[in-house]
């Protein structure tokens, strides 16, 4: 159970270390003004109409780095430095939210999968924590219990590996299309990549987290149930 705690730990540390990068890389590139001078609901505006998508809104939400697309509403939603900012952290943040609104058009199979498991995720994440520590507690005389969350959080982690390939997706449509449609130059397409893939980092150091913290609490399981 120690080594557990020890993994998460060493996780948070990485993970409140890449968000610290991200925000810096974000603080840096937007600063740097974009030379179309669009911005990012501008930007966002002519990629969704320029892949033929005309039922999508683009709107502002409060939050930082709040950005994302939701595909329920069929909304773009940008935070107050991307939505009114002509930058190129603006304008990358943008052309990548917009890219999921394209593989929602697409019918991109890896969104397509990811967006069927949030109903079940929802539910295993209200009910993993307890779960989990219920089995870990009573682990010599209910090792089921144990199973069970284990189930539970390994959904959570086909979930976090599936948000990989959806996420390198859409940064790719984004520099795809900065770079087609002279939105960002060849100086500035180097500089919204590397924002961009900072921002993807995030998602792959969860994923990890999750691998390796699933795969002690099999250890876990199974020695427990070695024990009996």
């Amino acid at each position: 159970m120690n080594s557990i705690w020890l993994v998460s730990m060493l996780f948070v540390g990485i993970s409140m270390l890449v968000s610290y990068r991200l925000r810096a890389k974000f603080a840096r590139y937007n600063k740097i003004p974009l030379s179309s001078r669009l911005t990012g609901r501008e930007v966002a505006e002519r990629m969704l109409r320029e892949n033929a998508i005309f039922d999508v809104k683009v709107v502002s939400v409060d939050g930082f780095l709040s950005d994302h697309y939701n595909p329920a509403t069929k909304t773009v939603n940008l935070s107050p430095d991307v939505y009114n900012n002509s930058t190129i952290a603006a304008a990358a943040v943008a052309a990548h939210e917009c890219g999921h609104a394209v593989q929602h058009a697409t019918a991109y199979p890896w969104l397509n999968f990811r967006s069927k498991m949030v109903p079940a995720v929802q539910v295993s994440s209200m009910l993993i924590q307890w779960v989990l520590l219920a089995g870990v507690l009573m682990i010599n005389i209910f090792p089921q219990l144990l199973l069970a969350g284990i189930v539970l959080f390994a959904l959570t982690t086909v979930f976090s590996i599936v948000t990989l390939p959806v996420e390198f997706d859409a940064s790719k449509r984004a520099l795809v299309w900065l770079g087609q449609s002279n939105i960002a130059n060849d100086q500035e397409q180097p500089q919204a990549k590397d924002a961009l893939s900072w921002a993807a980092l995030t998602y792959v150091v969860a994923a990890l987290a999750s691998i390796v913290t699933l795969v002690q609490y099999i250890m876990l399981y199974l020695g427990g149930r070695g024990r009996n």
